[in-house]
This record gives structure tokens, C-alpha cells and sequence, in this order.
């Protein structure tokens, strides 16, 4: 486990204008005015572990509980289904020729027009699932790209919302280029969490639907915390926490480390060499929610703002988190956190119990650490397989 400084000469400058309307404290804003879209939306619970903060030597943990986000799992049900009902709302209003209200975006004239879309996009498991679900809520056709590493069980999970299943070879990068070949070919809207040149817009969108989530943190708190640890991946929600948390508190945000697979850490690859680089991909990690290998171009603007440390963790250390977090320390409760949704407390674990690492964190007995529970049993079967000690099949 390694840990990778944040050097860039931006470290600390302000959100740009256009940065500040996909992650700052007004990004909220724009988010909320589409939940008459989403009557089922509840805010997920903030949950102290003090037994854990007291074996770790530190002031207070708090872990952000995913798991009952919309019934489907994950945080990611935020932004996926949040960037289709914007899409579908901009369909609409020029089909009809006239202003659609988030209220309408259920209706039976919006979903008729609606009919006629198709959006499509490459995932892992879980945006995939939110873009599915989405589609399934405004009337739109869903296409989904799966590379060879995802689950049967996270197949069927997308699928039961009515999406189209296209399996491609490879992993998750080479999914996002055949998903982005078929949309062009056909027409399609892509839907992707991931940033490049040419293509900013709906990935912006993506992440300023995550902003509920970090207000529902400051609504749930007594007070900031000192250190965030969170999951990376292409970069979108580490982005959102970064750049959320710098937007509001300026010089006195939270200390924010970044966790990643230690078999797929292009962004701690990326802060090391000093630019936005991919990596060859190799062994798949059983943290299939961040095998990325290649950061967000927007994402990666504003971790080089808001981030300052870039931590990479083995599956073991991921799987022991898991368990930690069912079988909690006496006093704590037990949650039901998949393997990717645990990382950022591995993380946590593994700054904590180096001596060095946790002096250069600044890690103590004062501490307020705040992690994410990204995901729950998303994949029951292989949940279940890594709490228990079996062979994971089909991941």
C-alpha cells in the first residue's frame, strides 16, 4: 500500500465557475428541483462507528450507508437516472415545444414523447443499474454495455428494468468504446460517468446528481470532518466529495485521501507522474466498481483542487473490510457494505496502522474521519462468497 502525495501547483485553488455548478454548495440546488421526479427519494443514513474510531485511535468514524439508495443499491442510483430525467426533459421540451417541469417527467404525454429516445452506456454494475432504472421511470429505451467481468447477478440486476443486455469482451474501458461506437452509429444519447475530451456535459451531470448526497452529510452532521477517505475509480464521486467540501469550506476543508484498487490506481498513476494518464490494465480486482483505468477528465480537474493523497489497497484489505463492517467491533452496528463499497475503510485501516502514514495524515485521537458505503450486497451471491470465505463464481 502506497500513498501519493497531491502536488499539483492547483492543489487548493477555487472551483472554477463551471466546476462549481457540477460539485459546489449550488449544485445542490439544480438537484433538488428535479426530486418531484423522484418521490421515493430519502436521504440514506449517516452512521457513527465509535468502536471502530476507538480501535483505530481516533476521534469519531462516520460511514455514509448506500445500500438503501432508491432500492437499488448504491450511490451511483443518484446520477445515472438523475442525468436521464434531465435528458428526457430536454427531449421533451423540444418535441412538445414548451417548458417540461421535473413534476411532468412521469406523465403519460412526456413518456409517450419519450419513447422515442434511446440512451445506452458501458458499467461495471451499478451505473448501469441507475441508468436502467431511470430509462424504466421515463419511458425511454436503455441499452447497456457489460465487459466479460461483471456478474451474472449484476446482469440480471440492470436487465429486470427492462434494459437491453450487449456483453463485450475485455474490461471496462474497452465496453465504454464499443457503447460509444453503437451510439454514435445509432443514434443513441451515451449516458457515462466518464469524462473526455468532447465529452463533459452528461458526465457533469452524472456527479451534480451525487451532490444530494454530501448535502444530506452537512444536514446529518454535528460537525465537518477532519479527513474524508473515498473510493476512486474513473474519479466522479471523489470529484463530488473534493470539490463539494473545497466550494464550501475553502481553506478549512476536510483532508481528502482517495482509495483505489491497488490492481487498477490510474489516478494515484496519474498524481505520481503529474498529469491525467491511463494505465494497461491487468488482473482484475475484486473491487469491480473502481477497475478503471483511466481517470474522468472532469473528475480529474478537480482532484487536482480538492484531493491530497491517493491511496492504493489489495482485495484483501477490501474483503477484511467488509467483514469488519458486518461483523462490527461490540457496540457498532452491522452493515451490509459490498467489497467496492468497503474500500474506503480499507483505506482508512491501512493509514491508520502505519505509523508514518498516519503522521502524514495527520491521523489522531482527534480525527473525524467520514467514509462511503458506496454500495451494498449488489451481488448478493459473491457478497455472501467474500464474507464467508468461498470462491467467488462468475466476477
Amino acid at each position: 500500500m502506497t500513498l501519493i502525495e497531491n502536488r499539483s501547483p492547483n492543489r487548493n485553488s477555487p472551483l472554477g465557475a463551471d466546476e462549481a455548478a457540477i460539485v459546489g454548495v449550488s449544485a445542490v440546488d439544480e438537484a433538488r428541483r428535479y426530486l418531484p421526479a423522484f418521490p421515493d427519494y430519502r436521504p440514506t443514513p449517516l452512521v457513527a462507528l465509535p468502536s471502530l474510531a476507538r480501535s483505530l485511535g481516533l476521534g469519531a468514524v462516520a460511514l455514509k450507508d448506500e445500500s438503501g439508495r432508491y432500492g437499488l443499491g448504491s450511490f451511483k442510483a443518484l446520477g445515472g437516472a438523475y442525468a436521464v430525467a434531465k435528458l428526457v426533459q430536454r427531449h421533451a421540451a423540444a418535441a412538445l415545444g414548451r417548458p417540461v417541469a421535473p413534476a411532468e417527467l412521469t406523465s403519460p404525454a412526456v413518456r409517450a414523447v419519450a419513447a422515442g429516445l434511446t440512451v445506452s452506456c458501458a458499467t461495471d454494475g451499478n451505473h448501469g443499474r441507475s441508468v436502467a432504472a431511470g430509462a424504466e421511470k421515463f419511458g425511454c429505451r436503455c441499452v447497456v454495455f457489460l465487459h466479460a467481468g461483471v456478474s451474472a447477478g449484476r446482469e440480471a440486476a440492470i436487465a429486470r428494468f427492462g434494459a437491453e443486455i450487449r456483453r463485450t469482451a475485455g474490461n471496462y474501458d474497452e465496453s465504454l468504446a464499443e457503447a460509444d461506437a453503437a451510439a454514435a452509429r445509432e443514434g443513441w444519447i451515451t449516458v457515462s460517468d466518464f469524462a473526455r475530451e468532447g465529452y463533459e456535459e452528461i458526465p457533469g451531470l452524472v456527479m451534480q446528481g451525487y451532490t444530494l448526497m454530501l448535502d444530506e452529510i452537512v444536514q446529518q452532521s454535528e460537525s465537518d470532518p477532519t479527513h474524508v477517505f473515498v473510493q476512486g475509480g474513473v474519479g466522479g464521486l471523489a470529484a463530488v466529495v473534493a470539490g463539494y467540501f473545497l466550494d464550501r469550506l475553502n481553506g478549512a476543508r476536510p483532508r481528502l485521501v482517495v482509495v483505489e484498487p491497488a490492481r487498477a490506481a490510474c489516478l494515484q498513476a496519474s498524481a505520481a507522474a503529474g498529469r491525467r494518464i491511463a494505465i494497461d490494465s491487468g488482473e482484475p480486482t475484486v473491487m469491480a466498481m473502481l477497475e478503471c483505468y483511466e481517470p474522468s477528465l472532469t473528475a480529474w480537474r478537480i482532484l487536482e483542487k480538492g484531493a491530497d493523497g491517493y491511496l492504493d489497497v489489495g482485495d484483501d484489505a477490501a474483503i477484511a473490510a467488509l467483514r469488519r463492517l458486518a461483523r462490527p467491533e461490540a457496540g457498532d452496528p452491522a452493515l451490509t457494505i459490498g467489497e467496492s463499497g468497503a474500500a474506503g475503510l480499507a483505506g482508512l485501516i491501512a493509514a491508520a496502522s502505519d505509523p508514518q502514514m498516519r503522521a502524514r495524515l495527520g491521523l489522531d485521537a482527534g480525527s473525524r474521519v467520514l467514509l462511503f458505503g458506496t454500495e451494498g450486497a449488489t451481488d448478493p451471491d459473491v457478497y455472501r462468497a467474500l464474507l464467508d470465505g468461498e470462491p467467488v463464481r462468475g466476477h
